[in-house]
């Protein structure tokens, strides 16, 4: 294996695409902003107010601004005072994620994130380059696909859960982010290299370990020269570097044609129906973007889930059956469905994103309301999670409410909706049901001490790590 030092420095490459990619805010760089007159009500507090209550008090700005505007209000945000439109109504969200996509661009509403993500990344393309590039990732993603990543995981889930101390009492966000970081390095890079996978692991924490303030920063590009925007830029130049030498050393792999880890089907996607391949910068834009997408958002999921599980003796109880299985032959179709119940009611009661933002391309009318081109518009997860007619005693954890039935349809909105739903809800909803068997059938789990929501980069996690107590069984 080549060394980092070994490799063709990256640095440059990766400051251009900071540099590039900085001035995206959540809005179209390329069109302008619109003006303020017209549309639906919100604060009039200055731009940099607004934008920081929407990045680090979230949880609190949403309900606060539903409350006081009604269920359609305006955000502006930095730089230049875009306008950001909030609905919170399941009709709208359905108008939103049905819109033509040649109108609602989901890659410029998501452009904040061009200068980690590339900006060939699946959640920054538009128009035919998103149609391209996600039915070359699609077979990477279908149920045979996740058949096949299941027994992976659950090996690393294994693993991770034998090695707790029993009596231990320890922050579960920790240990599901180291698990789920492994998943992606072992399942989606395909790494197995133990130096590579030790070179990794830091780069990549630091890399998904980004405040609101840096977020917030993106926007001004002589930020970058300087603390914890600079640091960013050389963690991505580092990482970068291992990506793509594990992508050059996978593509001459004499192996590659029986490899099922993600990167080595991405490589030979296309090939067959004489599509173009994925290039060494797209196949990098792409394993960054699963990377950050699919890493510390089912962490969080899983840690809160380990949690509510905690404080419910009684879900506690029955998650465990249905980890053990309440078949003769082991788990059955229904244990799994009751587990997967409770990894989608954790996301739904904290939910990890907090928003499905569009950029509308041309003038378009959502739920009777007339914006202007230039508009990014969005459903609001956090109200919609919130709702009591969409989610009766919204408050309580009640993973019966995806028994059998589903929520009513765009009410329960965690990998968005419409032609870009997100491409790994498959996987992440897989490796949670495959995590939560692998623990619970082997611990008693007691939440430990009060808990809360905050900010960390574009997610929100528990406060104070989802502390648990686990006792083996």
């Amino acid at each position: 294996m080549a060394t980092a030092h070994e490799l063709p420095d990256t640095a440059d490459l990766t400051a251009d695409r900071f540099r590039s990619m900085s001035g995206a805010s959540i809005g179209a760089r390329d069109l302008p902003a619109p003006p303020g007159a017209g549309l639906p009500p919100g604060p009039g507090w200055p731009v940099l107010v607004q934008s920081a209550a929407l990045m680090r008090f979230r949880h609190w700005f949403h309900p606060y601004l539903q409350r006081t505007y009604g269920d359609v209000f305006t955000v502006r945000l930095i730089p230049g005072g875009r306008p950001l439109v909030f609905f919170t109504r399941p009709e709208h969200a359905r108008e939103i994620f049905a819109g033509d996509p040649e109108v609602f661009h989901a890659g410029k509403g998501n452009a904040i994130l061009g200068p980690i993500m590339g900006r060939h990344s699946l959640l920054l393309q538009d128009s035919m380059e998103h149609k391209r590039a996600r039915k070359l990732l699609m077979p990477a993603f279908n149920g045979q696909a996740l058949k096949g990543y299941r027994e992976l995981v659950s090996q690393l889930a294994a693993d991770e859960a034998e090695h707790w101390p029993d009596g231990a009492t320890f922050r579960s966000l920790d240990r599901m982010n180291a698990l789920t970081l492994e998943v992606i390095l072992r399942v989606v890079f395909g790494v197995t290299d133990a130096d590579r996978l030790a070179a990794m692991r830091p780069l990549v924490n630091a890399t998904v370990d980004i405040s609101p303030v840096v977020l917030l920063g993106w926007g001004y590009p002589w930020l970058q020269r300087m603390g914890p925007w600079k640091r960013t830029v050389d963690t991505q130049a580092a990482l970068d570097r291992l990506i793509h030498a594990e992508i050059r050393e996978r593509r001459t792999a004499p192996d590659l044609a029986e490899r099922t880890d993600v990167l080595s089907r991405l490589i030979r996607a296309g090939a067959d129906e004489g599509e173009q391949p994925l290039s060494d910068t797209e196949l990098r834009d792409q394993l960054v973007t699963l990377l950050l997408a699919g890493h510390e958002t089912t962490a969080t999921s899983l840690a809160w889930a380990l949690r509510e599980l905690g404080q419910h003796p009684d879900l506690l109880r029955r998650s465990q059956e249905a980890a053990l299985g309440t078949g003769p032959g082991g788990p059955t179709a229904e244990d799994d469905a009751w587990l997967e119940a409770v990894m989608k009611e954790s996301m739904r009661l904290h939910p990890v994103i907090p928003m499905v933002v569009r950029t509308l391309m041309e003038p378009a009318t959502i739920g009777g309301v007339d914006l202007p081109a230039g508009t990014t518009v969005g459903p609001s997860i956090i109200v919609a999670h919130q709702r009591p007619e969409n989610h009766p005693e919204p408050d309580a954890f009640r993973p019966e409410r995806f028994l059998g039935q589903n929520p009513p349809t765009n009410t329960w909105i965690p990998f968005g909706g419409g032609v870009r739903r997100c491409i790994g809800a498959g996987f992440a909803q897989m490796e949670g049901v495959a995590v939560l068997r692998e623990v619970l059938a082997r611990w008693d789990v007691a939440a430990v001490g009060p808990e809360e929501p905050k900010v960390r980069n574009i997610t929100s996690v528990p406060k104070r790590g989802a502390l648990v107590r686990v006792t083996r069984r």
